[in-house]
């Protein structure tokens, strides 16, 4: 379930999308608080202790910066994808590879943790549908030829349970597996809070948004 469940959110994701064709986005932008919260708290809760147990804490918090720097640098060429934002243009018809590259070592990144953290599963799951939802609607919608959104979205789908694959198989990847949890923590920490400042537009009053995203926060506390 553990490499099964992240390819059935991209996928399901994708399809409820071109069958039901959402109009309103006010329940995707509510379930990208709730992920953005969800996220963000479980990483607090459960990557962030353990990773500076018995380790030099300041070179753990290098790699954390590190990937912190990394997913701004690959915001550069997803436009900001990973945490809701399409700013692609949607009538080009070339396949849009450094979308796919950036997304896809976000997602690579993302399964890093999971082996050894189940619970991080559930976080990735929640943080996966709206953004593949995100994704759908703005692959659905473009100029793109349909086989070519079919294999964006199929490949896209199998990022996360690859690096989980590849950190738990590959000798030289789990020789440095703290570093690359740190590097994912970073990840996580960047995208989750940009989630979470980008929920209220205007920064104005939500009391929805609120209540979501501490019910996030909550639901991560007892997971």
């Amino acid at each position: 379930m553990t490499y099964l469940l992240p390819i059935l959110a991209v996928l399901v994701s994708f399809l409820f999308v071109y069958l039901i064709k959402p109009k309103k986005k006010e329940g995707i932008k509510l379930l990208l608080a709730f992920s953005g919260a969800f996220l963000l708290a479980l990483t607090v809760f459960e990557l962030l202790p353990e990773i500076y147990e018995g380790t030099d804490q300041k070179k753990v918090g290098v790699f954390v910066m590190l990937g912190i720097l990394l997913q701004i640098f690959l915001e550069f060429f997803s436009k900001g994808a990973e945490h809701g934002h399409m700013h692609m243009d949607s009538n080009k018809t070339e396949f849009p590879w450094l979308l796919f590259i950036s997304l896809s070592v976000h997602s690579l990144l993302e399964g890093v943790p999971i082996g050894d953290h189940h619970s991080m599963l559930y976080a990735i799951l929640v943080h996966k549908i709206p953004i593949a939802i995100i994704l759908s609607i703005f692959l659905i919608g473009s100029k793109m030829s349909k086989p070519s959104a079919y294999f964006f979205i199929c490949l896209f789908s199998i990022m996360t349970p690859l690096g989980t694959y590849l950190a738990a198989n590959i000798e030289l990847l789990s020789t440095i597996k703290s570093e690359l949890n740190a590097v994912a923590i970073g990840v996580f920490l960047h995208i989750s809070t940009v989630i979470l400042f980008e929920s209220s537009e205007g920064h104005k009053f939500n009391l929805s948004k609120l209540l979501v995203i501490i019910i996030g926060i909550i639901i991560a506390y007892f997971l």
